[in-house]
């Protein structure tokens, strides 16, 4: 069905043609190359890799396929089994590793699997490291070694427990004003790696839990995107079972998504404004977070006397910006936190243990923190090119059309008006521009998208 190519990794469905879909040889292909840059990139001749894997149904088959080919590679391997995203990033350093793979496809659904590709940081690549990585697969510059110099795996171990140490030693985590709450919690981790290691990091939090989707099987429950539409499942369970909240993640366990006690959607976009709001509070400094993103981050940033910053979307510009402005917390719209006193990248785990010592140490419900905060709702919509349609073009066209405004070229085009904002962003893969808009409430919010994809049919003339 579907190869994507791209600076942060590869990313397909399951089976298929060669090229077309992420087969065994492409798995093979490149890894290959991954291992080639690694060795030029840390001027090694053995170099080791730390590799780790959601649950999904195809990870062990592609994990197998990977070690197989590092070895071939020269390469010795720390296989960590089933891990989080964030985990694994952790391990790379904590073993002093040259570098990572990451086997999941996120929140994408149990068809599609990927490899993520982290340096020695244990932070995704960069868009030119990238680029390289790609190069090579391209050219079929990889290379094997011969018998004496093959790699062996040097560990087989498991990270949960360090990972879990890792953030409850944080100083802004206080373990024990949030054992005094004795929260109850309900979990939703979409059977996979966040079905053990949340419920255990609550546990170690004092926190009574209920499970919901937490063998991690492989077998999704509902769609794995951490979106309100796919968790009316623990909305219910948290009303019936008078909960504190509902925590949900995606498979990779990258993103938070929390639900407030009545079942109502704290909203994914919040959990970074919450989370910021309580680290600047102790730690009064700057913020990021990408284009598409909440103003309230904004808002809740020039309160509490820091400067915010946009990125492009993306994870890897996200943290590119974070360390250019030094900002001491930053994160994507979708429940991504990135607290740096941790590590640079996405982390569910940092974003739950920050999240309860906020509530611990405000003595608020859910729905009382979140009315704290300021309200914003976001419209998510596309419009449908045809192929001959140039993209750019249009753009440009609505650049040129509203340039009065506040506007953003670094990511498509965003138009930052008074109360309000619209951002649209073309697809790399078929004729669309997504458009995201936010106002004061989602009818303005759906208004403003729609008139801008009004002027995008006038100019196109559809």
């Amino acid at each position: 069905m579907t190869l994507i190519k791209s600076i942060s990794g590869i990313r397909g469905t399951i089976g298929g043609a060669i090229g077309e879909n992420l087969t065994p040889i492409d798995i093979v292909k490149f890894t290959a190359a991954y291992a080639r840059f690694i060795a030029e990139n840390c001027g090694k001749d053995k170099i080791t890799i730390v590799v780790g894997r959601d649950a999904r149904l195809s990870g062990q088959m592609v994990a197998d396929i990977i070690e197989g080919t590092l070895i071939g590679c020269g390469a010795d391997v720390i296989d960590l089994g089933l891990c989080t995203t964030p985990g694994t990033e952790l391990a790379v350093t904590a073993h002093n590793a040259d570098g990572g793979i990451i086997i999941t496809a996120s929140h994408n659904p149990k068809q599609w699997n990927a490899l993520k590709l982290l340096n020695a940081k244990g932070e995704f690549l960069s868009d030119a490291e990238g680029k390289r990585v790609l190069a090579i697969a391209a050219e079929d510059a990889y290379r094997f070694v011969e018998i004496d110099s093959i790699g062996k795996v040097i560990l087989r171990t498991n990270f949960d427990q360090a990972h879990i140490d890792a953030v409850l030693g944080l100083k802004l985590v206080d373990v024990e004003a949030v054992k005094a709450k004795k929260f109850k919690v309900v979990v939703d981790a979409v059977n996979s790696v966040g079905g053990v290691v949340i419920p255990e990091l609550l546990r170690q939090l004092g926190a009574e839990v209920i499970c919901l989707n937490c063998n991690p099987d492989g077998n999704f429950a509902h769609n794995p995107e951490p979106i309100p539409a796919n968790l009316t499942e623990i909305s219910e369970a948290v009303r019936a079972n008078g909960a504190d909240l509902g925590v949900v993640v995606d498979p990779d366990v990258d993103r938070l998504a929390l639900v407030c006690e009545d079942g109502t959607m704290f909203g994914e976009e919040y959990t970074l404004v919450a989370v910021a709001d309580y680290v600047l509070s102790k730690t009064p400094g700057n913020t990021v977070s990408n284009l598409s993103s909440s103003r309230a981050l904004r808002d809740v940033t020039v309160a509490r006397g820091g400067e915010y910053s946009a990125a492009a979307v993306g994870e890897v510009n996200v943290t590119t910006e974070m360390k250019r402005t030094g900002a001491i917390i930053g994160g994507e719209g979708n429940g991504g936190i990135i607290y740096p006193e941790s590590h640079y990248g996405r982390d569910a785990l940092v974003g739950v243990a920050l999240f309860l010592t906020l509530l611990a140490e405000r003595g608020v419900s859910m729905t009382e923190l979140k009315a704290s905060y300021p309200q914003y709702e976001i419209s998510k919509n596309r419009i449908d090119l045809t192929p001959d349609i140039d993209v750019d073009a249009v753009l440009v066209a609505i650049k040129e059309k509203y340039a009065a405004e506040k506007v953003t070229d670094i990511d498509g085009v965003k138009i930052d008006f008074a109360n309000e904002w619209v951002h649209l962003r073309k697809s790399n893969a078929e004729p669309i521009i997504r458009i995201y808009s936010e106002s004061a409430t989602m009818e303005a919010a759906d208004l403003l998208a729609a008139k801008i994809m009004a002027d995008i049919k006038q100019i196109c003339n559809l």
